[in-house]
């Protein structure tokens, strides 16, 4: 499992009851979708399932949303719901599409957990085979889990990102919607301007999953990503609105062996909301 960061859903469903396993439920939702993460995940679950609240587990000394949080506060909150050094943990959403589960991966190895992948399909492709839900909170053990620092180049910060504009030191690849990259499609959140960082790259994330929200093949994936201006062997920054979708492309290009690929956190919501940060409109 840890070599590749993804499994499918025959695959956990052998595996349910095994007490090294932790199943984590990792929804969420853009404010404007009319969506509850928590209400759905008490309505409806994997079996054994906890709930990963991205917006909890974040910086809570930050203004943005949900920015990566100090490591010990990380430990504290993923122990608190029973995940330990000795777990092995299965990610998934319920959006169809990979929309925040990469986020709740992608933490967990940047803080050096690398036994932890990400469901293909989520919980759509779940519920569509049939397989069994339960209802309510679940609660483990409290356990122990030792953060280590995050790597160097991992994440990226605003003066990072307006220090390289252009693709002289890396690509800057943003997975929102065309229309939000283009500046046509209103925000989710409001204050902030519309249109992209200028030379960065549009990949939405929706379009690295298939009809039945699995991910690409291969072979696929690397054709969409280089369809989008990208070289996924060369150095990326991974942005969108808020650092949630951005991680489903680190995931993918982990997935394809590549690992120059860091994650701008702050993302739309700190760069559309500056009045000193260039910004461009249109296609790109």
């Amino acid at each position: 499992m840890t070599a590749t960061g993804l499994v499918s859903t025959s695959w956990l469903a052998d595996r349910l009851g095994d007490p090294a396993l932790r199943v984590v439920d990792g929804s969420w939702y853009l404010p404007t979708s009319g969506r509850d993460a928590r209400s759905d995940y008490l309505a409806g679950h994997l079996p054994g399932a906890v709930f990963f609240d991205l917006d909890a587990i974040s910086d809570r000394g930050s203004p943005l949303p949900h920015m990566l949080p100090p490591p010990g506060q990380f430990a504290e909150q993923v122990g608190a719901l029973g995940i330990g050094d000795r777990n092995e943990v299965i990610v998934y959403d319920g959006s169809g599409a990979n929309l925040s589960a990469a986020r709740v991966w992608w933490m967990f190895r940047a803080f050096g957990q690398e036994r932890v992948a990400v469901l293909d399909g989520g919980l759509p492709r779940w519920r569509a085979e049939g397989r069994p839900l339960e209802s309510g909170e679940v609660s483990w053990p409290t356990a122990r889990f030792t953060p280590r620092p995050v790597p160097a180049g991992v994440v990226r910060d605003l003066a990072s990102v307006r220090g390289i504009l252009g693709p002289q030191e890396a690509q800057i690849v943003d997975m929102r919607s065309a229309g939000r990259f283009a500046g046509t499609e209103p925000e989710p959140r409001p204050g902030l301007r519309g249109g992209h960082i200028p030379g960065s790259r549009n990949l939405p994330y929706t379009e690295l999953v298939g009809a039945d929200g699995t991910l690409l093949p291969p072979d696929a994936l690397r054709r969409r990503i280089r369809a989008a201006g990208v070289d996924p062997g060369g150095p990326i920054i991974a942005t969108c609105g808020s650092g949630v979708s951005a991680c489903a492309l680190i995931h993918a290009l982990h997935l394809l062996g590549h690992r120059q690929v860091s994650l701008y956190d702050g993302a739309w919501a700190e760069w559309g909301s500056r009045d000193d940060t260039p910004v461009e409109r249109g296609a790109g």
